[in-house]
């Protein structure tokens, strides 16, 4: 069997007409292929419900979308549903499931065990959702050998006998950034084709090798975006002590545009000395002129 190929269960009846079905996975698009999940979350909190049928609207405002996307969506799963009583929704459960590749057992490495590491681990809806974490793994000595989630911590270099003998494809990268691409590379010379990465770097690795990134800073600074603009506020340069905790490529950016900016005689930050100086003198000739100095150098652009 290929390393990275996930057998079907033995505990599942084989689907007799998957032979005769014709894979649908090329047609249908990408954006569709990530809203799926989203109404399969919708779905089977109505099925939990004992929710019969769902009409296009009424599930696409519990997903998220609208009612005109979703249709779309589920026209390449070969569903219309009923015209006057909507979906059923254990039959879409089973579909998009199917489409998913959650009808079988997908066993799952995460390595890493830091707090992340430990908080996945211990994450309950791994199981319900056809995922079964079948190793942890890390290379410090100090964690190798505790447990999480009741698995041992086992050593990074038991990582190729562990792809190959649990037929793992999927892996999940909790590590520092800096150790993550070195991760990546030995998980996919072991076989590793899907790699869901947590590490807030980008990875390099070879076609046929699918990589999902979590970036929850990214996410956050996304919300603050949003939270700045539902406010009414203009960018400006109060957040300076942020971008003195930035990295250096990013003060070395900012203060290279606050430089620029300082020549056009605009944009300057009250924060900068020098803006500081020059706001000083600015109050001192409208002081002593009785009228309004010229602003334009200390306020922003």
């Amino acid at each position: 069997m290929a390393i990275g190929r996930s057998p079907q269960s033995s505990s599942q009846t084989p689907d007799q007409g998957a032979a005769r079905r014709p894979s649908r996975a090329r047609g249908i698009p990408e954006a569709t292929v990530a809203r799926l999940p989203l109404y399969l979350r919708a779905l089977t909190a109505l099925s939990e419900r004992s929710v019969p049928t769902v009409s296009s609207e009424e599930l696409a405002a519990a997903a998220g979308v609208n009612s005109a996307k979703l249709r779309k969506d589920f026209s390449y799963l070969g569903s219309y549903g009923t015209r006057g009583v909507g979906y059923d929704v254990e039959y879409l459960v089973y579909q998009i499931s199917r489409e998913l590749g959650l009808t079988q057992d997908w066993p799952v490495v995460i390595v890493g065990i830091g707090n992340l590491g430990h908080a996945l681990a211990n994450y309950g809806g791994f199981a319900s959702r056809g995922f079964r974490v079948a190793a942890l793994l890390d290379a410090d000595p100090n964690v190798v050998g505790s447990t999480a989630a009741g698995l041992p911590v086992r050593h990074m270099d038991e990582l190729e006998s562990i792809v190959e003998s649990q037929h793992v494809s999927i892996g999940v990268i909790t590590t520092p950034p800096g150790a993550a691409q070195q991760v990546c590379d030995r998980l996919v010379e072991a076989g590793v084709t899907s790699i869901l990465n947590f590490a807030p770097t980008v990875l390099t690795v070879p076609d046929g090798v699918d990589v999902r990134k979590v970036d929850l800073s990214i996410e956050l600074q996304i919300l603050a975006f949003h939270e700045q603009r539902k406010a009414g506020e203009e960018p400006d340069d109060r957040a300076e002590s942020v971008l003195d905790r930035a990295p250096g490529p990013v003060r070395a950016a900012a203060a290279k545009l606050r430089r620029a900016a300082g020549g056009s005689g605009k944009g300057r930050s009250a924060a900068d000395p020098a803006a500081k100086d020059q706001a000083a003198e600015q109050a001192r000739g409208k002081s002593a002129k009785g009228g309004d100095g010229d602003l334009s150098a200390v306020m922003p652009a």
